[in-house]
């Protein structure tokens, strides 16, 4: 089998045509719910806070030198909170919109129930004693 037959029955698979649409969906609706977050949830997250920006919030470890030259040296805390902050209200409203979407979609079909353990282990003990 050549290579270029190989990678064409990979390709043709199903499973991999279903991970490109999930990936090509799951980017689209991550900028979508980034949007909300950033457009909607954020300033209200900043009016509650009362206005305070947590990109600026840092540790300067050096101050800049202009006559130097050199720049500041600081751990910038701010945008690690913020960035975590993020995560959480997307995390959160991901979480709600599962759980609607669980609300409407209708419950899967049980499995089958096999034999329980009991009745496995006397068949074993039926067959050992034949």
């Amino acid at each position: 089998m050549s290579m270029g037959s190989e990678f064409k029955d990979f390709i043709a698979r199903g499973n991999v045509v279903d991970l490109a649409v999930g990936v090509v969906i799951g980017g689209a609706f991550g900028a979508i719910v980034t949007k909300f977050v950033e457009q909607m949830i954020m300033p209200v997250v900043g009016l509650l806070t009362g206005g305070v920006n947590l990109d600026g919030m840092k540790i300067v470890l050096k101050a800049a030198d202009e006559a130097a030259k050199t720049p500041e040296v600081a751990i910038g805390y701010g945008i690690v909170l913020g960035a975590i902050i993020t995560f959480l209200i997307i995390a959160w409203v991901v979480f709600l919109m599962v759980k609607a979407i669980n609300k409407v979609r209708p419950p899967a079909p049980a499995a089958p129930a096999g034999p329980t353990a009991e009745e496995l282990l006397a068949e074993i003990r039926d067959l050992l004693k034949k």
